[in-house]
């Protein structure tokens, strides 16, 4: 089997099994020989942000000079991007390896197709094995649907537990409620283990304190009181972190979203709180926070071009309150894309009356959840913009887009789908006008 046939396996997975109890997982690991065992793991949880975090702990570490693994979801572009190891992510050769090894366990103990692990089940594995065999100190994990029965939760006892800001998503999966979700998010929380925690929403935080009280965890709340803003341009923004009972720390970060002031606090917050485990200094830590990269979060991926992965109520939310600062000298042009299963109405609604775009252009993501970019574009246009375009193409609906922005700023959202397509397309993008430069020197000579 080669990497094209393994990566199209797994793709194919949720047509023959089914989610596990996170026992199953845990034999699995066991199964596999505990590849998990001897690291030292920070498992991240949350709504929006957990990705973030997870990047600015790993880039903290790295520079830091540890050795450190981190799996995240969902990828962009390839599968691959998911494992990341000592800052890079694993090679095709590498992930074939493993694969091979988790689906040789799956077919010795496997009696039942229900037995087989899950897609997200089977590169969490993949990701240990990994992780095992790079013999990296540290490892980055982040949950991928809610906590308590994630199987990430199948670690048994990690370094630390970090919780990221709670809001409404996945309400199918994880209650209706605000205290319903932070009681799955908080599943994750380990006896004796410490949680470092996003207190911003006050009925998320009182059942985090209160579950962390029950299992006997060492508790850290970041409050946004915490954070102070020093100054925003479309470099980044300076602020100072500024914990009770504890020096302050003057912190930059190459994003524009005041968001990720919590979001890389909350990864600061946490390295203070394990330093007499890792030793490094503040003065790395903070260099870790200023140097990370965590793409489409906010992402400068050309001058005026800003993409975003916000897809849900309280992402939109963070997303329009950066957009309609730069709004007020800025002509917004908006490229916006979504899936049927998100409220998508309710996001152009917002987007609508809260920015006031000068332009959108409406763009569709393939697959069955797919909206088809006239009816976006016709839910702009009832929510009160004048200028609305639907290319059902996306790269034909970014190149509209960026040609139409003039002096202005872009502004790509709705999707991590419609993210990913963004960033392939400008990648391929930026080689041909590479190579374009090339033949123009050569005939040139």
């Amino acid at each position: 089997m080669n990497y094209e046939e393994a990566a199209a396996y797994i793709e194919d997975i949720p047509k023959f099994t089914v989610k596990h109890p996170v026992a199953h997982t845990a034999g699995l690991l066991e199964r596999l020989g505990n590849p998990a065992l001897g690291r030292k793991i920070l498992h991240v949880a949350g709504t929006n942000g957990k990705g973030s975090v997870c990047s600015y702990l790993d880039a903290m570490l790295r520079l830091g000079g540890k050795t450190a693994g981190m799996f995240t979801s969902p990828h962009l572009i390839r599968i691959n991007e998911r494992f990341v190891i000592n800052g890079q992510t694993v090679s095709d050769g590498d992930f074939l390896a493993a694969f091979e090894k988790v689906l040789a366990a799956v077919r010795r103990y496997a009696s039942t197709k229900e037995e087989h692990p899950s897609y997200f089940e089977f590169l969490f594995l993949m990701a240990m094995l990994l992780f095992e065999e790079a013999d990296v100190e540290y490892v980055v994990l982040e949950t991928g649907l809610g906590g308590r029965l994630d199987a990430t939760n199948a670690v048994p006892r990690p370094l630390a537990c970090m919780i990221t800001s709670i809001s409404r998503d996945h309400t199918e999966y994880l209650g209706e409620t605000i205290p319903e979700i932070a009681a799955e998010k908080a599943g994750i929380i380990k006896p004796g283990v410490p949680v470092i925690y996003d207190g911003h929403n006050r009925e998320a935080a009182s059942v985090i304190s209160q579950r962390a009280e029950e299992v006997g965890s060492p508790a850290y709340e970041l409050l946004p009181s915490m954070v102070r803003r020093e100054a925003v341009s479309q470099e980044g923004i300076r602020f100072w972190f500024c914990p009770d009972g504890q020096e302050q720390a003057r912190l930059q970060i190459p994003y524009i979203a005041d968001y990720q002031m919590m979001n890389a606090s909350l990864a600061y917050y946490t390295m203070k709180c394990l330093n007499r485990v890792h030793g490094i200094s503040d003065e790395i830590l903070a260099q870790g926070i200023r140097e990370s990269h965590w793409p489409c979060r906010m992402e400068t991926v050309l001058p005026g071009v800003i993409i975003d992965g916000a897809h849900n109520e309280d992402g939109i939310q963070q997303f329009i309150r950066t957009a309609a600062h730069f709004a007020r000298e800025r002509e917004i042009t908006i490229l916006f894309s979504a899936v049927s299963d998100k409220k998508y109405e309710e996001m152009i609604r917002s987007i609508s009356e809260e920015i006031r775009p000068a332009r959108v252009v409406a763009t569709r993501i393939g697959g069955s959840r797919e909206v088809p970019a006239e009816t976006l574009a016709e839910d702009f246009r009832r929510a009160g913009c004048r200028e609305v375009y639907a290319q059902a193409d996306v790269a034909e609906a970014f190149e509209q887009a960026y040609r139409m922005k003039g002096d202005g700023m872009l502004f790509c959202v709705g999707s991590l789908y419609l993210a990913g397509e963004l960033k392939d397309h400008i990648s391929k993008r930026a080689k041909e006008e590479k190579n374009a430069q090339l033949r123009g020197g050569t005939e040139e000579i």
